[in-house]
């Protein structure tokens, strides 16, 4: 029967911090594994004659955590079999103990007994004076991610071990926090050598000294602006705008008054795509985001639905649909990634009562983005012309037919065929007749403008030229435009 694994916490500092029952379990054992030499009361049970065994040589071998402790883990595992094991770790066994997990939940047939010890963060807090009832993250310095951070709380990373871990905290921080935010570099909190730095975030890894029994404390962020990047922030913010106090204009929207100013937004979006300007692009999806939030916070005061559900359904329609990221599916090219897109959205439609196929497009699409949709999707039902030479002919005869009609409402419907048919032309060549349309009108309005600017240089006007003028300015606004 293999043996015991008992696992001991030496404390955030010196031997002081180790509690009378462990340290008599230590000495009667008179030996220990330790993951790490780089805590003070190793030293000192080394002075009292403790045999003591470490693991820094595995640190070496590695150039990343996880397999480190993978191998401490099982090298610990094999020394059971030949009888009891002491393994000490700094801390509390249990506080950003990796190893100590892989025992406890990787360990069958093995008993692994967790003795206890002091935990660093009792003396983090006494140190800093912070009260964690007020909203207290702790974080892992090897695997921090800025989605993780919750900045209006008190933020302590441990396993800032050196400069390299350190720079890489600094840039995930700055992503969250400004460059000024003060950050509180702490070493042996409640031992005798205990040091506390602050510095601004931007040195947090210049001229600091790190090591084993390092952790940093981000205090939470002071002043509103620093809250402009939080998604929660600006939750707050909108329910704000509707509710008692707020602004009367918000506070009267439905979904309905909103419709066309979401529009308008997605509109802007794409104005600024075409602008190639990233700072535009940004504020105008902003103003999209502006959009949800509205709906949502309408949602949830009505009682339907709030952003958490919105999210949900995105979250998950992704993760169904792209099998091959979240899956074991295996896709070729992204042709074959709109194939099963388009087979699973069917699958999901498929309680769903529908009539037609051509059934599922938006109603409030705009007119050439509609006829685009009704188009492919009659396409993929077979019906379709096998090249575009057809559809050539189709515009001529929609030209003749319009030429023909000899009433407004016949050429009406005959300009709309045209336009139908058109579009069918573009499908053939892979082009977005909306996009096409917005490209032209902006190369209209460009060349307009430069007509205008030439005659407001001569002072004249529009009103005040002739078309012979201004087709000639036209055609040198062709060679800039």
């Amino acid at each position: 029967m293999a043996g015991k694994i008992s696992i001991i916490g030496l404390g955030a500092g010196d031997l002081a911090q180790l509690s009378l029952g462990l340290y008599e379990k230590i000495m009667n054992a008179g030996s220990l594994l330790v993951r790490t030499d780089d805590h003070p009361a190793v030293d000192e049970l080394r002075e009292r004659g403790v045999a003591i065994e470490s693991y820094d040589h595995v640190y070496e071998k590695h150039d990343a955590f996880q397999p480190v402790y993978e191998e401490i883990a099982a090298d610990l595992r094999r020394r059971s079999v030949l009888g009891d094991v002491l393994y000490a770790v700094p801390g509390h066994p249990l506080v950003a103990e990796q190893t100590v997990q892989l025992l406890i939940h990787n360990s069958p047939g093995i008993e692994v007994e967790v003795l206890g010890g002091k935990s660093f963060l009792d003396e983090m807090y006494t140190a800093l004076k912070i009260d964690p009832i007020e909203g207290c993250q702790i974080l892992d310095g090897t695997a921090l991610v800025k989605e993780a951070i919750q900045i209006r709380n008190h933020v302590i990373i441990v396993q800032v071990y050196d400069a390299f871990i350190a720079s890489d905290v600094k840039i995930t921080l700055m992503e969250k926090y400004s460059d000024e935010q003060p950050v509180f570099v702490v070493t042996a909190a409640g031992s005798a050598s205990e040091r506390i730095t602050k510095v601004p975030l931007y040195e947090l890894d210049q001229n600091v000294e790190l090591n084993n029994l390092t952790a940093l404390y981000v205090p939470p962020a002071a002043g509103e602006e620093q809250m402009y990047r939080d998604f929660d922030y600006l939750r707050g913010v909108i329910a704000a705008l509707r509710g008692p106090g707020g602004c009367p204009w918000d506070q009267k929207q439905t979904h309905r008054s909103l419709k066309k100013y979401l529009i308008e937004e997605a509109y802007e979006v794409l104005e600024a795509i075409d602008e190639e300007d990233d700072d535009h692009l940004a504020e105008e999806l902003g103003d999209v985001l502006l959009q949800v939030l509205l709906h949502s916070q309408i949602g949830e005061e009505e009682g339907y639905f709030s952003i958490d559900d919105v999210i949900e359904h995105t979250a998950s329609k992704m993760i169904r649909r792209h099998p091959h990221v979240f899956g074991t599916t295996d896709v070729k090219d992204a042709d074959e990634v709109l194939a099963n897109w388009e087979e699973i959205k069917r699958q999901e439609k498929g309680k769903e009562t529908r009539t037609s196929l051509l059934d599922g497009i938006a109603k409030g699409l705009p007119s050439l983005m509609k006829a685009y949709a009704l188009q492919k999707k009659a396409a993929k039902a077979g019906f379709d012309w096998p090249d575009e030479q057809p559809v050539w002919d189709k515009i001529a005869e929609e030209l003749q037919e319009f030429k023909a009609a000899s009433t407004d409402q016949d050429r009406m419907k005959e300009m709309g065929d045209i336009l139908f048919a058109v579009v069918n032309l573009s499908r053939f060549y892979n082009i977005e007749p909306e996009e096409a349309l917005q490209s032209s009108n902006s190369k209209f309005f460009n060349r307009f403008r430069y007509i205008e600017s030439e005659l407001e240089k001569a002072g004249k006007t529009p009103e005040d030229s002739n078309l012979q003028e201004m087709d000639d300015l036209w055609n040198k606004a062709k060679e800039i435009y």
